[in-house]
């Protein structure tokens, strides 16, 4: 526990990692699908509630935990428990699952993003363009290639001079890119009527499945339940504000979120005459029905198709890196091994472990697992199964085993904790309830008995 570890310079360095870490794809191609479906502005609203209490709780208790033992989740629950030991390498597997398949996605949109700056943007108009693309065989795993490559180099430069740095440079551009883009979302003729779908709070359609959208969305969002937290948190120096830096990040989440909706929801709309069935979630989003919103401007839509597309690489990037920088982290703490060794290990596990996701929609598209091709049942199992399971115990060896009192003295070092009494009430009783909801309505989501 008492051993040299890198951290990260200043508490800004913290915030703007750990944020990038939580702002990435679930934010602008699920959150403005689900705010348009479950009623627009009450969803938001719903969604700030969960965000300030229950994600708030499990973010403050995982950053806590990194930070007190000053290792990754595999060493830190070891350290505090032994017995629990068990649930450290549960909480490793989940970024070891998401991270090659959501490298496949970020080479999907660098290669987007290539296709609009070399003024290739009305190929991608097309309806057989992104499943044509997709199930190629070689194309897809060469941008894979690159998308990984970028950010192996980001993770290998280490906490300061790689993450720190890039955080510094991705996070701010990646603000004003998405303040661009909205702009130009709302300006457009008919938009609208897409805006006050978003923004004006729809009571007819406030139903249980609201809550149970939105604490999903927030869950997975906010890069809970994944190690990442923990990781960072490990890399937090003591004399920074924990509780701050947590609403920080809970602010900058939510508003990268609320941005989102404002860059999709209006320009959807205004594409589609006001068709809600337009907005979909997804991919199909993001790679279909986008590309023909931009082509409606003609060279400014292309121009700003550019913008989007660099703007969601950033956005995709800043997670990639927190998934890998977990993982090197876990082997780190575990082998003692150097970074420059693990990075290039992790790189060369996850180009192996992300092929048949990458091929499960060509080549391999004929394998399914459990009713999915390779990329959906890897994002089943991590997201609607493991996720939900490594927050549940969380809780309750936080709450019932170490003790909330433990998190509050850590969180004490730097400041007072003004929320501690929400924190220990959702800890101990709210959050494992509202999880195994979580957990049940993602199963039956899954299944395709309810939909979310």
């Amino acid at each position: 526990m008492h051993h040299t570890r890198n951290s990260f310079s200043s508490k800004i360095g913290f915030v703007l990692a750990a944020a990038g870490s939580a702002v990435g794809l679930g934010n602008i191609w699920r959150f403005p699908y689900l705010a348009a479906k479950y009623g627009g502005g009450i969803f938001l609203l719903v969604y700030l509630i969960l965000v300030v209490s229950f994600g708030f709780s499990l973010m403050v208790a995982e950053i806590a935990i990194g930070r007190k033992t000053g290792l990754s989740a595999v060493g830190a629950f070891r350290a505090l428990d032994k017995r629990f030991s068990f649930l450290g390498y549960l909480t490793s597997i989940v970024p070891m699952i998401i991270f090659p398949y959501y490298c496949v996605i970020g080479g999907w949109v660098a290669k987007y993003l290539a296709v609009y700056l070399t003024g290739q943007g009305a190929q991608a108009v097309e309806d057989t363009f992104f499943k044509g693309f997709i199930s190629q065989p070689v194309e897809p795993v060469l941008w894979l290639c690159v998308f990984v490559g970028v950010t192996a180099v980001i993770v290998f430069f280490g906490v300061q001079k790689g993450i720190e740095k890039a955080s510094r440079v991705m996070m701010p551009v990646l603000v004003v890119l998405s303040v661009l883009v909205s702009l130009y979302s709302v300006t457009r003729p008919g938009a609208l009527e897409g805006i006050k779908y978003y923004l004006i709070p729809d009571f007819s359609r406030f139903s249980p499945l609201t809550v149970l959208a939105a604490m999903g969305q927030m869950f997975y969002s906010m890069s809970l339940a994944m190690g990442i937290m923990v990781t960072y948190g490990s890399y937090m120096k003591k004399d920074s504000d924990l509780e701050k830096a947590v609403s920080q990040i809970e602010l900058f989440d939510t508003g990268m979120a609320f941005i989102a909706g404002l860059m999709i929801i209006p320009a959807v709309f205004a594409h589609s005459d006001g068709d809600a069935t337009a907005l979909n979630a997804g991919a199909s989003l993001m790679f279909v029905t986008l590309p023909k919103v931009f082509a409606d401007a003609g060279a400014l839509g292309y121009a700003f198709g550019a913008v989007f597309f660099l703007l969601v690489l950033f956005a995709a990037l800043t997670s990639s890196v927190s998934l890998m920088e977990t993982v090197v982290s876990i082997l780190q703490d575990k082998f003692h091994w150097n970074r420059k060794r693990t990075c290039l290990l992790v790189l060369i596990a996850c180009l192996i472990i992300a092929l048949p996701s990458s091929l499960g929609w060509g080549v391999w598209s004929g394998v399914v697992l459990l009713g999915r091709n390779f990329q959906d049942f890897f994002d089943f199992i991590s997201n609607s199964v493991l996720m939900p399971i490594v927050a549940f115990i969380t809780c309750l060896f936080v709450g019932y085993v170490m003790g909330t009192k433990t998190v509050a003295e850590e969180v004490r070092i730097s400041s007072k904790f003004r929320r501690e009494r929400l924190f220990t009430v959702m800890i101990k009783f709210v959050a494992p309830v509202c999880i195994v909801l979580i957990l049940v309505s993602s199963l039956l989501d899954a299944l395709h008995i309810i939909t979310i």
